[in-house]
């Protein structure tokens, strides 16, 4: 903890803020373009969160008061912005966040940042068809691998609730896959 505490310090001194900035980009650039393209499905999508995402960190540094871990803050800021994107594009074309969504599911199949198969397909499928609060939980907790506490964190829910949204979600895709 101290060292965060140190770490976020550097981030906020003018003078060490380009360098602890730039050590957080290496950090959190991987992870953080994965957690949101598991939200948002595009790869071009992705990039532009992304790079909204960590504006948003750096213009709100100021703001942060150390009550929840670094880490936490980060994420929540680039689920906020991944969903935002995902409302403001839905509205935008006329079609609810769903078939948006859906959409991107199915040019997953042209996408060259996308390896999976059809059983991914389906799988996607099925998540889209989670309500919002079940597809993060599912995703941040399958694809993620995050702890429980971790993902409490990041969307400001018990950890009690969240094991009960996964096991839900589970119940939900394992219906939806095994259907046809």
């Amino acid at each position: 903890m101290q060292e965060e505490k140190e770490f976020i310090t550097r981030l906020l001194n003018p003078k060490t803020q380009n360098q602890a900035f730039q050590e957080l980009l290496h950090e959190y650039q991987k992870p953080l373009y994965n957690h949101i393209r598991n939200i948002v499905l595009s790869h071009d999508d992705a990039d532009d969160v992304l790079q909204n995402t960590f504006v948003k960190v750096f213009q709100n540094l100021k703001n942060f008061k150390g009550e929840s871990k670094l880490f936490s803050w980060i994420y929540r800021i680039a689920t906020n912005e991944a969903l935002t994107f995902l409302n403001q594009k839905a509205r935008k074309s006329g079609i609810s966040s769903v078939e948006l969504q859906n959409k991107a599911i199915d040019n997953l199949k042209a996408d060259i940042y996308f390896d999976g198969n059809e059983i991914q397909i389906k799988l996607q499928k099925a998540i889209v068809a989670l309500p919002e609060k079940q597809q993060l939980v599912f995703k941040m907790k399958y694809f993620e691998e995050l702890k429980y506490e971790e993902i409490s964190e990041i969307l400001g829910t018990s950890v009690g609730a969240l094991k009960a949204s996964y096991h839900h979600a589970v119940k939900k895709i394992e219906a939806f896959v095994t259907s046809d």
